[in-house]
């Protein structure tokens, strides 16, 4: 069905191709209305660090090593680390709003009357305004903060007083980072990028990418480029906002209308990032049952010394720097009482996960359907 998805679609970056989006052909079928129905299978991101166990144990285990589930990333650098370099930049022109004498108080002001976080866009502005999981914010990497703004002086200001240096060659912000690995204690480094995405609205290919700093706008991108990065963050997302309740209720109703606007372009690559996002959704909501189940069963063995010690604790300490202070302040016994708390509420709030992501997948493949029922089609994912 060339003519309304695409059968293979880019995964990690333009123009590779590497996402297989057929249907199974043995469980294609057409109804007594003449319907066609092209079903999908559930699909994971592919993994070649983590294999999934089979074994309840070993996956209760992997969740509370921290290695339950990864994300795909576009960067080098952990998440934290870059969102504390980008709140100097936003501290600094907040201080400057809050000043009188400074000569960039007007310029700040401005800048700010949305609010700090609207000055940024994409992972960071997902990341700054807690819109994911703790899990997504620990383990999601990016190499890049995407400033928006129009007061560029006053961005440069800030970069410039936060040590980034602009490289006279490719015209962008750079910051060498270094940070100690908690998993394995070595010291890390790499090059921080920031960027002021207006820049690109000069470019309309670009532009037609980059809207601004809502959730709406930033689904917008993210759901037309479709990348295994970008399918992840819209799932990360959707986990924990429903419209039902929560910090971020009205926004979520508002980012619907992206899904409507990708719907609405029946632009095959799109339609395609749509039937991805559901399967990847419904595969991650299954994934999700399971750990909640594991943690279920074995949450107790916390406390069996053969299996953790206290030193085992202190390692599992590591994938949290809450955690770290936690056991450095009140020692192994009442860490292992924070962490058996902190599994007992992640039983019930996995299974709530789980429930976002089918609503979610359902809606949007109801979405996929309108636009195509008047060739007789249906697409559905598999049970």
């Amino acid at each position: 069905m060339a003519d309304i998805w695409d059968n293979k679609a880019d995964a990690i970056k333009p123009g590779d191709n590497l996402r297989d989006v057929s249907p199974l052909l043995d469980k294609t079928y057409t109804d007594k209305n003449g319907f066609t129905h092209y079903i999908f299978s559930k699909q994971m991101f592919n993994n070649p660090y983590y294999v999934i166990p089979n074994a309840d144990l070993e996956l209760f285990k992997k969740y509370l090593d921290g290695g339950s589930r990864s994300y795909p990333s576009d960067g080098s650098i952990p998440c934290d680390i870059v969102a504390g370099e980008a709140r100097r930049v936003l501290n600094l022109i907040v201080a400057c709003s809050n000043d009188p004498e400074n000569r960039r108080c007007d310029e700040a002001k401005k800048a700010l009357k949305h609010g700090k976080f609207a000055l940024v866009r994409g992972t960071l502005k997902l990341y700054l305004g807690k819109y994911t999981t703790r899990d997504w914010r620990r383990k999601r990497f990016t190499d890049d903060i995407d400033f928006w703004t129009f007061q560029v002086s006053l961005l440069e200001h800030g970069l410039k007083e936060c040590n980034f240096v602009r490289n006279s060659t490719t015209k962008e912000w750079e910051k060498d980072i270094h940070w100690e690995n908690p998993l394995s204690d070595k010291n890390e480094k790499n090059t921080l990028i920031a960027a002021n995405d207006t820049n690109q609205l000069l470019d309309f290919g670009a532009g037609a990418y980059l809207e601004g700093t809502s959730l709406r706008q930033i689904f917008n991108k993210k759901l037309k480029r479709g990348h295994n990065v970008d399918i992840s963050d819209v799932i990360n997302v959707a986990m924990v906002n429903n419209g039902i309740d929560g910090p971020h209720k009205e926004e979520w109703l508002d980012a619907w209308n992206a899904f409507k606007e990708a719907a609405n372009t029946r632009n095959t690559r799109i339609i395609s990032n749509l039937i991805t996002l559901c399967r990847t959704a419904l595969a991650i909501a299954d994934h999700l049952e399971r750990v909640s189940k594991a943690i279920e069963k074995y949450n107790d063995i916390l406390y069996d010394k053969e299996e953790y010690s206290d030193e085992d604790i202190k390692n599992v300490c590591r994938t949290s720097i809450h955690w770290q202070e936690y056991m450095k302040t009140n020692g192994p016994e009442a860490t292992r009482d924070m962490i058996h708390e902190f599994l007992h509420e992640q039983i019930d709030e996995k299974i709530q996960h789980a429930k976002n992501l089918r609503n979610l997948s359902k809606i949007v493949i109801a979405l996929i359907n309108s636009k195509i029922q008047h060739l007789n089609i249906i697409v559905e994912v598999e049970d």
